[in-house]
């Protein structure tokens, strides 16, 4: 197979093969589960064979012309397989969790398909090429969420998916209206065009702003950021798939994509955006310091990281465009392995209020160390991919002569100790509340559930470990990136 073939079977292997597995879940359970987990690692599979190539700084491109500027085009750069292979790998990660977390419940078979069709959805958004693929793969993956997030079909859950869906829905229309604009400008839809032709002015910042929108509902930023906690309510694999290697993810990555080369912000809108990076990652923060729902904590340390991963890629230099994008990998594992220890917490003590539990280690200790490294890793502490990625992306502003905004950002890194240490000491230190949390059964290591998390919290520890093989594949996507090769 080529490179060509090889990239667009990444995109269309999980969108289509996710059909069969209603198929398969009418034959065997087991069938189903099996094959929907060799889909998912199948997709990694085939971007590790094109990363040879692709990381040696080759780019593989697919165009087909059609009307009206509606190409479908493709594009696999260093950043872009870099995504790609983390998303994959944790979502492979999350199918396995989740034959063990999602027997008990009904509605089994659309799960998976749903999950497949999330996971092509991404690759789709990430490999795009041209704003109109980009936003049809951009609304499945709306469509998608919304369904996962009311899996449990109970009123409140379902209200809470609606708004979900309404938030990102409504960004992602004011998106497309700034896409329009773009086209307008410069009478085409595909990102080299856009670069050659779109001029700088009042017209290009609209469409900034109306993007903005799009991609912040979807990234959970500040004031959008609210519909993120609420979708605790889903399925734990779920939450993780959601906060680490999918949904929130595509935000920064869209940023990163259109905004570094493609469409320059303003000085006055980088600006507000910093702000609004950073009301997200204090506001966030003090909100997980205060809550008490273990997932809602979680998902508040989500929109706090974020605005760590679009700092540097709003500052804008090479440094720091590297320190976000090696962030993108290192908080995918660390906090799909926190929301999967959240499953499993939720599991023994039947309740999300941390002020219910204690006591834990004793009762669940894989889990408990599992959720210590990838809490590491969140925090920021060494030898953990985290404190690499953490450090540079501050490094990164502060180089930038961006003194105040390193700063504030400081301050956020303090806030994400203080609720992590906090949540860890509740849920797994202090005294047990009640005697149920005390008596709980302990679990083999090599079930799906426990052993999903100790890989998390393994690649936590590794991806710092080998921190500097992926700093070089970050140097080459930077480079690329900024048009220096």
């Amino acid at each position: 197979m080529t490179n060509k073939i090889i990239l667009a079977l990444i995109i269309a292997l999980p969108i289509f093969g996710s059909c069969l597995l209603p198929v398969a879940g009418r034959i065997s359970a087991t069938f189903r589960n099996i094959l929907a987990l060799s889909l998912a690692i199948f997709v990694f599979a085939l971007g590790l064979f094109i990363a040879p190539s692709v990381f040696s700084g080759n780019i593989i491109e697919i165009g087909y012309n059609l009307p009206f500027g509606f190409n479908f085009l493709l594009k696999a750069d260093a950043f872009a397989l870099f995504c790609a292979l983390a998303s994959s790998f944790v979502s492979a990660i999350i199918v396995f969790y989740s034959f063990e977390y999602i027997k008990p419940y009904k509605n089994q078979n659309e799960y998976y398909f749903i999950v497949l069709l999330f996971l092509g959805s991404m690759m789709g958004i990430i490999f795009s090429a041209n704003l109109i693929l980009l936003y049809m793969f951009w609304e499945m993956t709306a469509l998608a969420s919304w369904r996962l997030i009311g899996f449990f079909r109970k009123d409140d859950f379902v209200r809470r998916a609606n708004k979900a869906f309404l938030v990102t829905a409504g960004g992602a229309f004011l998106m497309l209206i700034g896409f329009f604009v773009v086209y307008s400008q410069a009478g085409s839809f595909d990102y080299k065009a856009i670069h050659a032709a779109i001029p700088a002015g009042n017209v290009k910042n609209l469409a900034v702003i109306l993007i903005l929108c799009g991609i912040f509902a979807k990234s959970a930023t500040f004031p959008f950021h609210t519909w993120l906690a609420d979708a605790g309510v889903a399925p734990s694999p779920v939450t993780a798939l959601l906060h680490a290697a999918v949904l929130v993810k595509i935000g920064v990555y869209v940023y990163a994509r259109l905004f570094t080369n493609i469409i320059a912000p303003s000085e006055e809108i980088r600006t507000v955006i910093f702000i609004i990076i950073a009301l997200s990652a204090l506001l966030s923060g003090g909100a997980a310091l205060i809550e008490k729902d273990i997932k809602r904590i979680i998902a508040f340390s989500t929109v706090s990281q974020l605005a760590f991963i679009f700092l540097g890629f709003v500052v804008g230099t090479p440094l720091a465009f590297g320190a976000s994008m090696l962030y993108i990998l290192m908080h995918s594992s660390a906090k799909a392995g926190l929301f999967l220890s959240a499953g499993i917490i939720e599991h023994e003590t039947h309740t999300k209020d941390t002020s219910q539990m204690g006591g834990l280690f004793k009762v669940i200790p894989i889990t408990a160390v599992g959720f210590l490294l990838c809490m590491a890793s969140i925090i920021g502490i060494p030898p953990m991919g985290g404190f690499f990625s953490k450090f540079f992306v501050i490094t990164g502003a502060a180089a930038a002569g961006y003194y105040a905004v390193a700063l504030v950002f400081v301050l956020a890194a303090t806030l994400t100790i203080l609720y992590m240490v906090r949540v860890y000491y509740k849920v797994f230190l202090a005294a047990p509340v009640n005697a149920i949390v005390a008596s709980g059964h302990k679990s083999s290591f090599w079930s799906p559930m426990n052993l999903s998390i100790s890989i998390l919290a393994f690649i936590s520890l590794v991806c710092g470990l080998g921190f500097g093989w992926f700093t070089r594949i970050a140097e080459l996507a930077s480079k690329q990136m900024f048009g220096i090769i």
